[in-house]
């Protein structure tokens, strides 16, 4: 079973700022002034209960939930002793949650993918908290709280996160990589063998494509910010929808139109990937996860690795994984996480 919990959590909050919209539409329309623009930046979550702030009246009425639920789920991991923190890198300020842990593993870094953010990965970072000593989880350039540059490419990305987890990391660490974070937890470990004890790879980023299939994968992501195209996208990302992601589709469909994602995307080309004397010269012990319901990655990425990998690579295909299991199954992704960790001590 997925847990449940961060889209409750996050339709809760999508509810009750729906309701408070609406209140405001009709108080202008009783009023015959114009709507209230209420958004993230003023009506901050990590301030609840103290204030909020409704701005000059004659803009048009807006909302970015998703913005709303990832400050709701950031005050929720600094709660828990997860503190945000920001890193001047060379090429901009990259966010990153740090947390400590109660267990007895090595260092875990978490590796958010494009488009998404760490604060996707709360349920896994608490879970990973009572196995690990520390989890860290940076946020790339582009992305969740770091700096936004209005252009942004595939070296850029993979430059700032290395510069940041060469700051953060004081002890050889575990990299779990989701998505294009395991292509940044590989190009990691070529880099930097010895500051990584282990791989943890699920869906990666980074298998050498023909044109037809970097085409296809590209024509995957929403090409305008709409919720028809957002929704169109995130039925390629789950094993199943969950209840209340609806809510939050155009949101995600924006992530997709900024400058700097587009800027990223086009950066890419098919000799982006690893070469296999790149993937088979890694030295740190690998777990491969791909789920069997990943409908947005090639399944030639998969084949790709299997066969250039160094040998001894293990590889699980669970059933109900889809691209995002972060998001559905937390509870048993950090499971992987956890065995894959302690098969390197």
């Amino acid at each position: 079973m997925s847990d449940p919990a961060p889209f409750a959590v996050a339709t809760a909050f999508g509810y009750l700022l729906e309701r408070l919209v609406a209140f405001h539409r009709r108080f202008a329309a009783a009023t015959s002034t114009a709507s209230v623009t209420i958004s993230a930046q003023n009506f901050p979550v990590t301030e609840l209960g103290q204030h909020h702030e409704l701005v000059e009246a004659g803009t048009e009425c807006e909302m970015d939930l998703l913005t709303i639920a990832e400050r709701a789920v950031r005050w929720g991991l600094n709660l828990r002793g997860v503190r945000s923190r920001w890193l001047a890198t060379s090429l901009g300020r990259v966010h990153v949650y740090d947390g400590a842990g109660r267990g007895s593993l090595p260092t875990i870094v978490v590796l958010h993918g494009i488009g998404s953010a760490a604060t996707a990965y709360a349920p896994v970072v608490r879970r990973l908290q009572q196995h690990a000593r520390r989890v860290i989880a940076p946020e790339n350039l582009g992305h969740g709280f770091s700096d936004k540059p209005k252009h942004l490419d595939v070296e850029t990305m993979f430059a700032a996160t290395r510069e940041a987890l060469d700051e953060l990391l004081e002890e050889p660490a575990v990299l779990f990589g989701n998505s294009l974070g395991g292509a940044v937890a590989i190009r990691y470990a070529l880099e930097r063998p010895e500051r990584v004890r282990g791989l943890i790879l699920s869906s990666p980023a980074g298998a050498v494509m023909t044109d037809d299939e970097l085409r296809d994968l590209l024509a995957s992501f929403p090409s305008a910010p709409t919720r028809a195209e957002g929704e169109r996208f995130m039925a390629r990302l789950y094993h199943q929808v969950p209840r209340g992601a609806g809510l939050f589709a155009q949101d995600v469909a924006r992530i997709f139109d900024r400058p700097a994602v587009k800027g990223f995307f086009a950066s890419i080309t098919t000799g982006s990937g690893f070469s296999p004397e790149e993937l088979s010269g890694l030295q740190a012990p690998i777990l491969l996860l791909w789920g069997r319901s990943d409908r947005l990655m090639p399944r030639s990425g998969l084949d790709y690795f299997r066969a250039h990998l160094p040998p001894g690579t293990v590889v699980v295909e669970p059933e109900d994984f889809g691209h995002c299991p972060y998001l559905e199954q937390p509870a048993r992704l950090a499971q992987y996480i956890v065995s894959g960790s302690m098969s390197v001590l």
